[in-house]
């Protein structure tokens, strides 16, 4: 059995966060680890609060689990201050050398709430993107991330001059058309289209990605083969989403991975 390393916030809610990422690595079939970095109040309607864990008990939690059990994969999403992110920096140069490391930078909550500030994500970039096996911001990280707009593979082309070793740039935030999203690794460029869905229930949507192309890696599956695998998946866990709670809702995590 595969084992996945989560290093993320929790979400009250269960939608997003740890509790959307557990879910998925379920699903993938893969044994699941966290390091739990804060602890939110939130639902389907917004973040309310949040609390981060202490970066001395972050760095904890993931010297625990790799000292120990291991882990195939390494997936982190929201990391709550700089210290947090310094602690994480630290943790994965000690105990996850060689470790596939899929890093979603968390800024900005489906609802539309800050979750981390510029001088965190200046520190993420100069002491997780180095250790990065990909990155997979959405629209307006890449914005803030890089200030360029329009153009998905020169986005990723700098990413990758930032210090990741591959972007994939997630295209949901698009108004209309299909939803594509490019990927950008040292084999070039690569797009992965879904139909738009007509759907609210979108909650989480970039944690289950990030955690599914993860499970993909521990794997030893190819890039492309688990950006593809878990773009599929969570397109249909939105279609066939439960329609939970009175905002955006959460996806249907027992949809089954195919291929």
């Amino acid at each position: 059995m595969k084992k996945l390393l989560i290093i993320a916030g929790s979400d009250s809610s269960g939608g997003a966060g740890i509790q959307a990422d557990l879910k998925t690595a379920c699903a993938f079939g893969v044994y699941g680890m966290t390091a739990i970095t804060a602890v939110t109040v939130q639902n389907t309607l917004g973040v309310a609060d949040f609390q981060a864990i202490a970066p001395d008990a972050v760095y904890g939690q993931i010297e625990a689990c790799l000292t120990d059990i291991g882990a195939d994969a390494i997936k982190t999403g929201m990391l709550a201050n700089g210290a947090v992110i310094e602690a994480v920096a630290l943790a994965l140069e000690k105990f996850a050398a060689g470790i596939p490391f899929v890093l979603d930078p968390v800024m900005v909550a489906t609802s539309g709430d800050a979750l981390i500030d510029d001088a965190a994500v200046e520190i993420m970039v100069e002491k997780l993107f180095p250790l990065a096996t990909l990155v997979t911001p959405n629209l307006p990280e890449v914005e803030r991330l890089t200030g360029m707009t329009g153009d998905a593979v020169a986005a990723g082309q700098r990413l990758m001059e930032m210090g990741a070793k591959a972007a994939l740039i997630k295209g949901g935030h698009k108004s209309d058309g299909e939803i594509e999203d490019v990927l950008v690794w040292s084999g070039g460029a690569a797009i992965f289209s879904h139909p738009r869905l007509d759907s609210r229930n979108t909650h989480g949507t970039g944690c289950t990605l990030a955690s599914g192309i993860a499970c993909g890696l521990a794997f030893e599956q190819t890039l492309p083969y688990a950006v593809r695998r878990a773009g599929d998946y969570v397109h249909e866990a939105i279609r066939t989403a439960p329609g939970f709670g009175k905002g955006h809702g959460p996806l249907n995590h027992f949809a089954k991975p195919r291929g």
